[in-house]
This record gives C-alpha cells, sequence and structure tokens, in this order.
C-alpha cells in the first residue's frame, strides 16, 4: 500500500458509511479495509456502529493502523447525555477512544444551548473517550462560536456537503482561515457525477479514469478529506483508487468551473447555510 496523503494529521481518502444499514455497512467496511483504505467514518445516526466495529476486527488490521471516526447526534445534546451516548458508541464499536469525535449537527431548532452541548463534548476529548474532536454542518457562526466555547481544543475538521457542484466556498474559506480542515460529505454529489462529461474527457489523460474518480481527485487537490460511500465492491475500489490521480493546473480550473450551487443535504434538521458567490 502506497503511502497515504494526509490533512491535519488525518488519511486524506475515506470510507463514509451513511446509508448503508446493517450487513452492509459491515460488508462495506471490510471491502474498504481489503481495498487498502484505513479511514473509516461512521455516526450514531447511521445505526450501523456495532457493524463497523466488526467489520474492523474481522479485518485482522491492527487498530493502531485504522482511522475511526464517529459523530453524536442532536437527540443526544441533551444535558449528560452526549457523554454516555458516546460512551455507547465506543461499545458499539467495541473499541477504546475513537480517533476522532463529531457534532453531527448544531442543536436542531436551537432545541439545547452550544453553552452545554458543548461542554459535555469537550468533556469526552478531556476524559480520552476521543483522541481529537471537530465539527459537522456548522455554518460559519456556529463554528465561531463552538471554537470560543472550545478554548484551547482544537477543532481539527469541519464536515460538511462538498462536491464540484457545489463547493461550498464560504465555509471552506472560514475553515481555512481558522486552521480547520474540511471532510466533504457527498463528493459524489449522490452518484450525479457519474459521466460528467468534462470529468470524463479529463479522466481520458490519466488512463482512463473515472468520472467520480476525477471528482475525489478534484477535492484533495484542494486539500479536502473525502468520505464517498458505496455498497458496490468494484465501486469502493474505483473510488480508493482516485487517491493517485495528480491533476494539471487546467484540470484543476475546468472542475472549479462546475460550480453550480446544486446543494443536496438541505432538510428541516439543517441550520441556515451560508450564502456565497464567485467572483
Amino acid at each position: 500500500m502506497s503511502e497515504e496523503k494526509r490533512v491535519a494529521g488525518m488519511l486524506q481518502m475515506g470510507y463514509g458509511t451513511w446509508n448503508r444499514p446493517g450487513e452492509e455497512a459491515y460488508q462495506g467496511t471490510l471491502w474498504a479495509l481489503e481495498a487498502g483504505c484505513r479511514h473509516i467514518d461512521g455516526a450514531q445516526g447511521y445505526d450501523n456502529e456495532e457493524e463497523v466495529g466488526r467489520a474492523i476486527a474481522d479485518s485482522g488490521i491492527a487498530r493502531s493502523e485504522i482511522h475511526i471516526t464517529t459523530k453524536v447526534k442532536p437527540e443526544n445534546f441533551a444535558p449528560g447525555v452526549v457523554l454516555s451516548s458516546t460512551k455507547e458508541s465506543l461499545e458499539k464499536l467495541n473499541m477504546g477512544p475513537v480517533d476522532m469525535l463529531l457534532l453531527h449537527y448544531p442543536s436542531i431548532g436551537g432545541e439545547y444551548p452550544m453553552e452545554e452541548y458543548m461542554a459535555q463534548f469537550a468533556e469526552c476529548l478531556d476524559s480520552g473517550l476521543t483522541k481529537t474532536i471537530g465539527l459537522s454542518n456548522f455554518t460559519i457562526p456556529l463554528i465561531d462560536q463552538a471554537v470560543k466555547l472550545l478554548g484551547d481544543r482544537k477543532v481539527m475538521t469541519n464536515q460538511v456537503e462538498s462536491h464540484v457542484y457545489m463547493q461550498n466556498d464560504a465555509i471552506v474559506a472560514h475553515c481555512k482561515k481558522l486552521g480547520i480542515s474540511i471532510t466533504a460529505f457527498s463528493p459524489l454529489a449522490r452518484g450525479a457525477v457519474v459521466g460528467d462529461k468534462v470529468m470524463t474527457e479529463i479522466g481520458k489523460n490519466h488512463g482512463g479514469a473515472t468520472a467520480a474518480q476525477i471528482s475525489l481527485a478534484y477535492l484533495m487537490s484542494q486539500g479536502q478529506i473525502v468520505i464517498p460511500s458505496s455498497g458496490k465492491k468494484e465501486r469502493i475500489i474505483e473510488n480508493f483508487g482516485a487517491r493517485n490521480i495528480e491533476l494539471s493546473v487546467d484540470e484543476i480550473a475546468q472542475c472549479r468551473n462546475l460550480e453550480k450551487g446544486m446543494r443536496l443535504v438541505n432538510g428541516s434538521w439543517c441550520p441556515e447555510w451560508d450564502a456565497y458567490s464567485r467572483a
């Protein structure tokens, strides 16, 4: 296995377990590890932590070689529940501390004050339940508030929707200014990039790489961590191969120009997203 690229200490290419129920999560995680992936992204809200943990154990790969992320769901932000639910996650994963713990979303509709749930989140780090912490789906004002409340505890990443069709410039720029990495979820725009003419054409310059591979390579060229998800072995292997693609300056510009504001995750549970515009 070639030396993996890292961003802020995190492996840049991971495997996402969102929308992988039960045995599909188990098998997908196992296939990803067999393909050489050593970064697994999970969450309480995915309802598959037990299967992900079992796959990691069955892989036979040393725990120290694998980066594992899980996320606390907003339903668990009540007083005393962040810590207890994190302990429950570790039990389901059947392991000691995770490598990274994220808050999956800010409190939905402001149900719980950030001061209260962020204090519990800090306690998860301070008590050794996780090695590092980060955020997910936090807007610019909420990132700033979280950073202030966490004090000298480093926010390592903000996991947000990011793909060639919706590049989330405002959040990306703000996180860069603060030294917070971006982890891109739905990096393949939930399959919309497959067959894209521009990226398919670019792929011809890289041994017939697929549009999906070029899409991932573009995000990685921007310093982003990517966590594509798939339930198909051949697609998991294909996605992981994107880590070896180096795009030219012109190819990067072509991908950047694919932006069209196509936001895919915008449910009632989402915060009001930061607006941005291209110069």
